[in-house]
């Protein structure tokens, strides 16, 4: 009896100690996972990245690489600012000069990558192959639309404008949910020979070939089709729109491919 009672009292003790030990791997874990998030560095590359091609297309301290669109001389006056290391559209504030912010540079085969959210029931969107001459007003005059949405936005509900989809044109691909105001999503943007590819938090959202028959076909049955220069060209400049809600974006990093 005695021996049987001392086998028991020895495997309890050897189960208490599993659970310290299991507990203090737990709670050593979790440390590890908060001081990482808390100690994030955000808009810069890793040495590989660096060695793969990447460059910032946003630096974190300012607005370098960037103008207004169709009025570069008010770049400093308008609703984009750099604010706490992200790229920040102050667009509720209505003394700031109203545009879309656009990329110095021409881009035609690339990767993009960025963060971004909005504001509660935010709606914009990061615009592609954009040409600014004084012959177009606006950056979606000729630029496709990468949309973004905050899900208590009514379009979140709208096939054609959900997050992450080619605004207007083509649905889903995959079924993704954009995260909510207060959370960053994770944007990817593929182009190469005309051949795009959109994706949202890891999901392939949307993918067409802007040289095809079928894209044009898209076109004509859209809200565009009185629109002469949309979607007609594979290279251009990148542009983030203001449209009216406040949008934050980060570690926005690019290759030419």
């Amino acid at each position: 009896m005695m021996r049987s009672t001392f086998i028991v009292s020895l495997l309890f003790s050897l189960f208490l100690a599993s659970c310290k030990t299991d507990k203090k791997t737990e709670d050593s874990a979790w440390r590890t996972k908060k001081l990482a998030a808390e100690n994030q560095v955000h808009n810069q590359l890793l040495e590989l990245e660096k060695e793969q091609g990447w460059e910032l297309l946003f630096d974190g301290k300012t607005l370098d690489g960037w103008h207004l669109y169709n009025k570069a001389d008010s770049t400093q006056y308008s609703a984009w600012e750099v604010r706490d290391g992200n790229l920040f559209c102050n667009a509720t504030d209505e003394s700031k000069v109203f545009g879309d912010l656009v990329t110095d540079k021409v881009y035609e085969n690339y990767e993009l990558v960025f963060d971004w959210q909005m504001a509660l029931r935010g709606n914009g969107g990061v615009f592609i192959n954009v040409q600014e001459t004084p012959e177009y007003t606006a950056t979606y005059q000729t630029g496709p639309e990468y949309q973004l949405l905050e899900p208590a936005h009514m379009d979140t509900k709208t096939p054609l404008k959900r997050p992450g989809c080619l605004w207007s044109l083509s649905p889903q691909i995959n079924t993704v949910e954009a995260n909510p105001v207060g959370q960053w999503n994770t944007a990817k943007i593929v182009q190469q020979d005309g051949r795009l590819e959109f994706y949202l938090n890891g999901k392939l959202t949307a993918k067409e070939d802007l040289t095809s028959q079928d894209w044009k076909d898209k076109i004509a049955e859209s809200g565009f089709k009185n629109a002469p220069g949309f979607g007609k060209a594979t290279s251009g400049k990148i542009a983030l729109q203001n449209w009216y809600f406040e949008a934050w974006f980060r570690n926005m990093k690019i290759r030419e491919l």
